[in-house]
């Protein structure tokens, strides 16, 4: 066992799972956890209220990605995982004020099948045919990095990038596509162009190469999965698997400083906490602020990663008043049509559980890169501004029965270009300061199981330091 004591600054999904990752390793450990807000979990927020599951935040983590699940399984809650309803449909995109479904067959933007692309309403005749062609353009070979929208531009053509990649991939990040890295957020694309030198071709061999469908009857796992209570219950597991921590809820961090080969981390109430090992799992605006006293360069590096603010409008209806309209899982809105709204999920119908009977709940986005305002419109104004664009947009005229609406500001970070090369400066500087250690949704992922895995891996490199490190940092005075 590792005689120590670790100080992990952010309750979010990241710095919980390094506590666990931590506990698990060293029971002997002492953990001492600092979270400024009054309650845990960060961006993952359910609440629970008249019998519906309201997600302020992340409703789902791909399946794609295993951590998560992983992570369930292994806290006793792998009964509990849900996976996206079949009722819930595909994809829709609002295009010039109607909604239309993406084509069967399209994945990652990629068409697979002809029939249905051409049935699309989506792309002109002309941007079909532009699509088309991808199959026989030639991938650029230099190993720069490009823009989301340059990439798709240039493999697929200006109608495809306007109409289905903007709402599409860009707005996972709530970002501009014209500034977010390629590499840094979907470097599969690049991969596939550059391994079969087209994305259709690609798309179609590893479909050719793909395991055969499960047998009739079995029940796989879809692309998005939840928890039957809300990704809450993630939390409130984690929370309960973790025992002998020194919970410091409700107070903020506000500096750390090195002293004595080891750390100190300063508080707001006056406090101080030693420590062996720091794991910073705040937003990389906030840990600027705390290593500013230690190393501008890191804090000028860290400041140099944009956030977003966005906010999240639920509104739940009696069925009888919405009829059909509450059918389906929702759609998204290209910037191109000079919304507000970004995107609107049907949330009882994407996953099970969420509302009872007689309810149907929505769920609507606001905010996204150079259009934030709306975020901090009142209350009232945001209600008024979503329920008139639903009503134009679905002709939904009912009144909502209860409305819930979370604001996050400055909380999803933006990996514009040059990120990587930005994430690998801090990594150098690092280096400077042993058992500093970073972690989070600023870095190298923002998706829950992306956080969990940055949350494992410092939890395991800080392991590795204290079992190298010398004697333990001493107590405050």
């Amino acid at each position: 066992m590792t005689a120590g004591r670790v100080a992990i600054i952010g309750g979010g999904i990241a710095g919980l799972a390094a506590a666990y990752r931590l506990r698990q390793a060293d029971g002997g450990l002492a953990l001492t956890l600092v979270e400024a807000d009054t309650r845990l979990g960060g961006k993952i927020r359910t609440e629970r209220m008249e019998g519906l599951v309201i997600e302020a935040g992340p409703d789902s983590f791909l399946a794609s990605k295993p951590a998560a699940a992983a992570l369930c399984e292994v806290l006793g809650l792998g009964d509990r995982i849900v996976s996206t309803t079949r009722e819930s449909g595909g994809t829709t995109i609002l295009h010039r004020g109607r909604l239309e479904p993406l084509p069967e067959g399209i994945t990652m933007l990629v068409p697979t099948k002809v029939r249905p692309l051409l049935r699309s309403r989506l792309l002109s005749t002309r941007g079909k045919l532009r699509m088309a062609t991808e199959y026989f353009r030639r991938p650029r070979l230099d190993d720069g990095d490009e823009s989301i929208a340059s990439f798709v531009r240039r493999r697929f053509g200006e109608e495809v990038y306007a109409h289905m990649a903007q709402p599409l991939l860009s707005g996972i990040y709530s970002g501009d596509a014209e500034q977010l890295s390629l590499l840094a957020t979907f470097p599969r694309l690049r991969e596939t162009e550059l391994r079969y030198g087209s994305l259709i071709r690609g798309m179609l061999a590893q479909r050719r190469a793909a395991p055969p469908p499960p047998p009739a009857g079995s029940q796989p796992r879809g692309a998005f999965l939840s928890l039957r209570g809300g990704l809450g219950e993630l939390i409130d597991a984690l929370v309960d698997s973790l025992d002998g921590i020194d919970w410091r809820v409700g107070v903020a961090a506000v500096a750390v400083e090195p002293v004595d080969g080891g750390w100190i981390v300063h508080l707001a109430d006056g406090s101080a906490i030693a420590a062996d090992a720091v794991l910073l799992a705040t937003p990389a605006w906030a840990t600027a602020d705390l290593v500013a006293g230690i190393d501008e360069e890191l804090a000028e590096l860290l400041r140099g990663i944009p956030y977003v603010s966005t906010a999240t409008i639920s509104l739940a209806y009696r069925r009888e008043d919405v009829g059909q309209v509450g059918v389906g899982r929702g759609f998204v809105i290209p910037r191109i049509e000079g919304r507000e709204l970004t995107a609107v999920t049907w949330a009882s119908s994407k996953f099970p559980h969420r509302a009872p009977e007689d309810l149907v709940l929505l769920r609507a986005f606001v905010g996204s890169a150079g259009r934030e305002e709306a975020v901090d419109l009142s209350d009232d104004q945001l209600l008024d501004l979503v329920r008139r664009e639903l009503r134009e947009i679905l002709g939904l005229e009912a009144t909502p029965v209860l409305t819930y609406i979370h604001r996050w500001h400055r909380a999803m970070p933006q990996y514009i270009l040059g990120h990587l090369e930005r994430v690998e400066a801090i990594d150098r500087r690092l280096e400077q300061h042993p058992g500093l250690l970073l972690l989070g949704a600023a870095y190298r992922g923002v998706g829950i199981p992306d956080c969990i895995v940055s949350g494992e891996r410092a939890a395991a490199r800080a392991l590795a330091y204290l079992a190298g490190a010398a004697e333990p940092s001493r107590q405050p005075q």
